[in-house]
């Protein structure tokens, strides 16, 4: 009688596999990485496939919790606000979803797609409420990688991530995990980093790279940074994005705000640990 499951033939030459049994293949993921970069130094592979392979590689261990934005730095629309507050918020933050509350921020009802509320211009009689999409809950322990099948499966950008208690703890989109393998992606708002640093919106607000110095800030909004801070020597950054960095004492993230001397800056984008991109308005503007 034949052999149902027969032994898979090696086809493998005697010198590969006197090759593999004198430098045998990494048995961890830390040696595998070890591998890439040996790979890159010569010159098998460029720095971004390593970076992008290194990504794939660390993502296996990571969860929702970890590359999520914090329930903080949510930005949510209330289902009582008017139209206007919603249409402001939107052009402000850039963002095409948005999770959608009643009452009290942990109640998330459904998510709002921008371009669904332009609907309501043409048509007001129309209820936002018919407009929302189902809401999506993943727990913070949800893998990255099985997290990204089920965006991809489900066709869905967005979800809502919820700690061990069921209560809010932050959202994820599909963006957040691939920027885990590809890192910052870009969108449609970007400006290429060499088309200048400062540059006035249609709200009459700011996009102002991270990289300009404080003494562009200074003379383009005309205001005093901290006197203590400008003086070099007390630090070791001359821009506006070290600036922020230094005084609100961590690396900012996505989403977060920071008054100073007079501005509002919201980060809009970050790379490599640093602001890319801040959104900056005069701080009496909103008020």
């Amino acid at each position: 009688m034949s052999d149902p499951h027969p032994a898979r033939e090696d086809k493998r030459s005697f010198l590969q596999k006197l090759a593999e049994f004198i430098h045998p293949g990494p048995d961890s993921k830390d040696e595998l990485i070890e591998t890439l970069v040996e790979a890159e130094d010569n010159r098998i592979i460029n720095a971004e496939s390593r970076a992008m392979l290194e990504g794939v590689i660390r993502m296996a261990d990571m969860t929702a919790g970890d590359a999520m934005v914090a329930a903080p730095r949510m930005e949510l629309l209330s289902i009582d606000a008017p139209f206007d507050e919603m249409l402001n918020q939107i052009i402000d933050t850039a963002h095409s979803r948005f999770p959608v509350y009643e009452g009290d921020r942990e109640n998330i009802i459904g998510i709002l797609m921008a371009k669904d509320l332009l609907k309501l211009q043409r048509a007001p009689e129309l209820n936002i409420r018919a407009l929302l999409r189902p809401v999506v809950f993943v727990p913070e322990s949800k893998g990255l990688n099985d997290l990204l099948s089920q965006f991809r499966y489900n066709r869905q950008h967005l979800a809502m991530v919820i700690d061990e208690f069921g209560r809010t703890a932050g959202l994820i989109t599909i963006e957040d995990v691939l920027e885990e393998i590809v890192g910052e992606i870009e969108d449609e708002f970007d400006i290429d980093d060499d088309a200048g640093d400062i540059f006035g919106l249609a709200d009459q607000t700011y996009r102002v790279s991270g990289d300009t110095s404080l003494e562009r800030v200074s003379e383009a909004f005309g205001v005093k940074l901290n006197p203590e801070v400008e003086n070099e020597e007390t630090h070791d950054f001359d821009t506006i994005g070290g600036l922020i960095a230094h005084e609100m004492g961590h690396v900012p993230k996505r989403g977060e705000k920071f008054s100073l001397s007079g501005l509002d800056f919201v980060v809009l984008h970050t790379r490599g640990g640093a602001v890319r991109w801040f959104k900056v308005s005069p701080t009496n503007k909103n008020k």
